[in-house]
């Protein structure tokens, strides 16, 4: 009885987040064009936050978060099940101690390291992204994948199915949730980091951000701010969407 109560409460706390998610993010976007109609500009502050700009700064963040995140995903995850293969899990921890120090140095670091070996723009930050959000696709890919009960392997090698159909049928299903938690995970990285990518021309948010603090300007800086938050929401709330819609059933 207890644990039906548990999971009735987790269900609808998992709703109540469904519908109290867009409310926040609709407030906050809301509320920041509110804020810039209201308050005095000065001529600065109305370039810096007119509504095309702010508008194309969004769509470059939008890109190179989702950029970013699906080539994570097309290198992180066919990466992590190869190295959980039994001929490759020995380079794995060598693999997992390099993608750990992707992640250990701080981003700003990362992208400037790259701008100086391949010069700025759209696609060195992507690659900045990418080196930082590839570790928990990566990690939780393997530990997903390890994690399966190895009875149920077992089982489906005595019924007569190859090291393939054990893995697209019993581990990568199983792993999907922990993998899902991963992907989530990067995005929400990526999301925050790409406010840095600003700083060697790639655009986004950060470009706002960076504009308010450069000319000493609050309102402009406060937008930059709370528009990225909104942004992390968003992405947060659709990742979770999306975690329940490809979770498998029963799992």
């Amino acid at each position: 009885m207890s644990s039906v109560i548990i999971a009735r409460r987790s269900v609808s706390s998992d709703r109540a987040s469904v519908g109290i998610l867009p409310a926040i993010v609709a407030a906050l976007v809301v509320g920041v064009f509110v804020y810039i109609r209201v308050i005095p500009l000065d001529s600065i502050e109305a370039r810096s936050l007119e509504v095309p700009l702010i508008l194309n700064a969004v769509w470059e963040h939008i890109q190179l978060v989702l950029v970013s995140t699906l080539l994570t995903i097309t290198i992180g995850v066919p990466l992590g099940v190869a190295l959980t293969r039994k001929g490759a899990r020995r380079i794995g921890g060598l693999i997992l101690v390099g993608a750990n120090a992707g992640q250990a140095i701080p981003s700003i670091g990362v992208l400037v390291l790259l701008a100086i070996l391949f010069g700025v723009g759209f696609w060195m930050a992507v690659i900045a992204l990418l080196v930082y959000a590839l570790l928990p696709v990566l990690r939780n890919t393997m530990v997903g994948i390890q994690q399966v009960d190895r009875a149920v392997i077992d089982a489906g090698r005595g019924m007569g199915m190859s090291t393939r159909q054990i893995l697209s049928t019993i581990e990568l299903p199983l792993s999907i949730p922990v993998m899902l938690a991963g992907i989530r995970v990067a995005l929400i990285l990526n999301v925050g980091v790409a406010t840095l990518a600003a700083f060697t021309n790639a655009g986004g948010l950060g470009s706002i951000i960076s504009a308010g603090i450069a000319l000493n300007r609050m309102p402009v800086l406060l937008v930059g701010s709370v528009l990225t938050i909104a942004l992390a929401l968003s992405i947060d709330w659709l990742a979770g969407i999306a975690e329940r819609l490809l979770r498998p059933r029963g799992i």
